[in-house]
């Protein structure tokens, strides 16, 4: 801190020895106007910082704040601590456990230069004069522990002389020139000089020399070795400085492997039957997330804390690993589900508690956030299950860190500044909305970045205000937006049916310009799919000012950015960005990050959490993803969208079946949620289940067409027998899957998915020839109906009216070549949630297309679906209390 010149020159020296041994050396320095806080903050990064062996505070501290010194020191890492003067340090090196500390550079020097003479230490008598914290007193402790008989003197000390005549060794460290006379000194003893102190000399140009704390001249008479000032002890400290950090480095990897995390995981107590969800959530104790973040190697200053349990990691944190290789990745998807779903998340997490509690491997889960509206309508959590769950549930469930909501406040700052555009372009003559819209401020108007932006778009390469014509200030002014095409919705995150077709404009402040329009449910606004695949910030905010809103009156698209709103935007999002580290109940990590529904957008969580934790896992480690819904839907917009724009290519698919879906797919009744399931699901059916399995094959099918091997977890009920569970796994087989495993993992947590975790190792280690479906070069109808044949098994498609216009308007408007996002029912490969099993040579038809630019695809609707469902009879919520005592949350989620 600050810029001594003493402390620059100590600093030279120990860079310089550093860089002639080979230790990499930085000089961080810190301004004179540095605070106490700002130095604490910096220690606590190199604290953090595996790569970082060794630092040191260089003292004094030359700052123009108070600064005090004993916690600056004190807050170093001990197992950092290279100068030994911490505390701790001190504190062990006083109780003698020497192999567990550091020691201050001086004495440690001074014991080396005694050493070097070859004289015995043990039995000697020693003095030291001088009792300071950096050699006087850890001398003492020092000598006294080579079992030296050890006497202490300083400057009130009544018979110095006397003391100092009776030293077999002798260490002065006073800072009071040569102080100790020749005469005093014992014939023989080996004298060790620490002092540096100036004095006058008319014969030097500088007109003062360097001389120690013993009249060296008369001493050298009488000592066996005495050290020269300068020269002696100086150099020696510099070099154990150099030894202390190689120890340092030397203590680290016989304390950890390299490229293996030093994790510490939770031991489940399992019991049968199997709690109810939030009972096993709350009876296990997390760590704290800091600990967490820590224990996958993220730096301090990479974490952002929400409290004990979850945690915001920046992205600073990505940059640093660049170089970083990345780990297998795997994501999670299924076959077509029942209405019950059939474990993908409770698969998803017991499968990485199997990689990392058992079978000790860096991995990381993967997941998207909740949305409210399911957790108090319709589904319920969706942290997992049983004892493979991501903790706290009630967390995970409910706000998170306020990432949903912030979409919500930003998707609705959209449609407020697009409706009061049209109020204000209806209502206002060009010449009122431009001076309104480029305001004079102090007598000079101004174009702001937005708005230079847009006059470039329509080719208008102006910057004065004052220069435009009128016909270019009409076009500046007027966006002209067409509200019959208007695409943008308002939001909300709850499940609220009347909501779903309204009336806006009915005050009479709005003078009768009211409209037709609609509340999506928050997690389908194009913002979260946005944030799903933006690969930064920068990224995000590009991606937030090219979606499109509604087109002009002359046809063409209207976007955020024409309105003005992308910096807000990227404002209200600044924080979202960061991916929401929380753990499971067996305490490996996860990111929850990102929640874009599954059929209106691509259904998987971000790219940016990927990334990091493909970085943070290592070359061995894993990374397990999940995509929503059924494998012809989520895991089919995971390879097309999220893979194309992330650059990330999977190394193994696992596919989640269960005996209740493929009877069903079989032909069995329907399954319905809150309803007892009937008894062809109770009671073995081969016959049945065999049939069933048709879905199962096409799955497996549609997974290998990407080039990625299949390993299938057979996710096992209490209904189902070993006959049943043996043949699937024998079916899968048959039908192309690398392997097939039977799982038990919501009744035993990772123990129940050992197996599988060890499929999925055995399959990473495959060639992966992973493959795009289609070119996005394509015209927009053939990647539809690709995806519609290979995919879903149809033999062709119909595009209705609207969506044919659609076709035609996206084409013209430059949007014709980004990816398919096919919008249908997650009960059937095809568009009739009817149609079980494989159904084939049917035509699926689309209803219409949309577009979301931003988040860069086109989405073709196929049947009806209401992306803002309604609350059931008897809603989740029903189910959910606190306890007003203990804080605590009581319910079924």
């Amino acid at each position: 801190v600050g810029n001594r010149d003493d402390s620059n020159l100590y600093i030279n020296m120990k860079l310089k020895a550093a860089a002639e041994i080979g230790i990499s050396a930085n000089h961080i320095k810190l301004p004179n106007t540095a605070t106490e806080a700002d130095v604490l903050k910096c220690i606590a990064s190199l604290n953090g910082d595996p790569a970082v062996h060794g630092f040191i505070v260089q003292l004094p501290l030359d700052s123009d704040k108070p600064i005090n010194t004993e916690k600056i020191t004190n807050a170093v890492a001990p197992e950092k601590d290279v100068d030994g003067l911490s505390s701790i340090n001190a504190g062990k090196l006083s109780r003698g456990d020497l192999g567990d500390c550091f020691i201050p550079c001086t004495p440690k020097g001074c014991m080396e230069l005694i050493r070097q003479t070859g004289v015995q230490v043990a039995g000697k008598r020693a003095v030291v004069v001088g009792r300071s914290k950096i050699v006087g007193a850890p001398m003492h402790d020092l000598l006294l522990w080579n079992h030296a008989t050890v006497t202490t003197c300083h400057s009130k000390t009544s018979t110095l002389a006397e003391e100092v005549g009776k030293a077999d060794i002798l260490v002065v460290a006073a800072g009071k020139a040569e102080m100790v006379k020749g005469e005093w000194i014992k014939p023989g003893a080996i004298v060790i000089d620490c002092g540096i102190n100036h004095v006058p000399d008319s014969t030097k140009a500088s007109g003062k020399r360097v001389v120690g704390d013993v009249a060296y001249s008369t001493a050298k008479e009488k000592a066996s070795y005495i050290t020269p000032v300068p020269g002696g002890v100086g150099p020696m400290t510099v070099a154990m400085l150099m030894q202390s950090t190689v120890e340092s480095a030397q203590r680290f990897l016989e304390k950890f492997q390299p490229g293996k995390w030093n994790i510490q995981y939770n031991h489940l107590t399992l019991k049968m039957p199997v709690p109810s969800d939030i009972e096993i959530s709350q009876s296990c104790v997390p760590k704290p997330i800091d600990q967490v973040a820590k224990e996958v190697g993220l730096l301090p200053d990479e974490v952002e804390l929400y409290g004990q349990t979850k945690a915001k990691v920046h992205l600073s944190a990505l940059k640093r690993l660049k170089n970083q290789p990345d780990g297998k990745y795997v994501v999670v998807t299924g076959i077509t589900p029942t209405p019950l779903g059939e474990g993908k998340s409770t698969t998803t997490v017991g499968l990485v508690q199997a990689l990392g509690a058992h079978l000790h491997q860096n991995v990381f889960a993967c997941v998207r956030q909740p949305s409210q509206g399911p957790t108090f309508g319709i589904k319920g959590g969706a942290a997992g299950g049983g004892y493979c769950q991501i903790i706290p549930m009630e967390e995970f469930n409910l706000h998170l860190t306020g990432d949903i909501h912030a979409i919500t406040a930003a998707n609705n700052l959209v449609a407020a500044a697009v409706d009061a555009r049209i109020f204000h372009e209806l209502t206002q003559t060009d010449q009122a909305l431009y001076n309104r819209l480029v305001p004079s401020v102090n007598g000079v108007r101004k174009f702001s970045d937005i708005q230079i932006r847009r006059l470039q778009k329509l080719g208008i390469n102006k910057t004065d205000p004052t220069a435009l014509t009128k016909e270019e200030i009409n076009l500046f002014v007027r966006l002209d937006i067409d509200p019959g095409t208007i695409t943008w919705q308002r939001v909300l995150d709850t499940n609220d049916r009347f909501l779903r077709k309204i009336t806006i404009g009915q005050s009479p402040t709005e003078k009768g310009f009211s409209r037709m329009a609609q509340f999506d449910i928050t997690v389908s606004s194009e913002i979260m799919a946005v944030l799903a695949l933006s690969d930064g910030l920068d990224d995000m905010k590009k991606r937030l000012g090219r979606m499109v809103v509604a087109s002009s009156k002359r046809g063409e698209p209207i976007t955020t950015d024409d309105l003005g709103v992308t910096g807000a935007l990227a404002v209200l999002m600044k924080d979202t960005v960061k991916p929401n580290l929380m753990q499971t109940l067996e305490g490996t990590p996860v990111f929850v990050h990102a929640g874009p529904f599954a059929n209106i957008a691509h259904g998987n969580s971000s790219v940016l959490a990927d990334k990091i934790a493909l970085k943070l896992v290592g070359k061995e480690g894993f990374v397990v993803t999940e995509a929503g819904f059924g494998a012809d839907i989520g895991m089919e917009k995971f390879f097309n969208i999220k893979c194309r724009y992330s650059g990330l290519r999977p190394h193994v698919v696992v596919l989640v079946a269960t005996v209740r879906a493929l009877k069903m797919h079989g032909g069995g009744p329907a399954v319905t949620a809150g309803v007892p399931l009937p008894k062809e699901y109770m009671e073995e059916n081969l016959q049945l289940l065999a049939k069933g399995c048709s879905n199962l094959n096409k799955q497996i099918q549609n997974a290998r067409m990407f080039g990625v091997p299949v390993v299938v977890a057979v996710n096992a009920f209490k209904t189902d027998t070993k006959a049943e569970l043996a043949l699937v796994v024998q079916l899968a087989k048959e039908a192309g899957a690398f392997d097939a495993v039977e799982c038990t993992h919501w009744a035993e947590g990772g123990k129940g998915a050992v197996a599988l975790a060890q499929a999925v190792q055995r399959a990473s280690q495959t060639p992966s020839n992973f493959r795009f479906l289609y070119n996005v070069e394509l015209p927009v109808i053939d990647k539809i109906r690709l995806i519609a044949q290979q995919i879903y098994g149809a033999s062709d498609i119909e595009l209705l009216p609207e969506a044919q216009e659609k076709v035609a308007l996206y084409t013209k408007q430059g949007f014709g070549n980004l990816p398919i996002c096919m919008a249908k029912t997650h009960l059937s490969l095809s568009h009739d949630p009817e149609q079980k099993g494989a159904p084939t040579g049917f035509i699926l038809p689309i209803r219409d297309i949309r577009a979301s630019v931003g988040a860069g695809f086109l989405y073709p609707l196929v049947g009806t679906m209401s992306t803002m469902p309604g609350l059931p009879t008897r809603p989740c919520f029903y189910d959910i209390d606190l306890d007003p005592v203990s804080g605590e949350v009581n319910g079924l989620f």
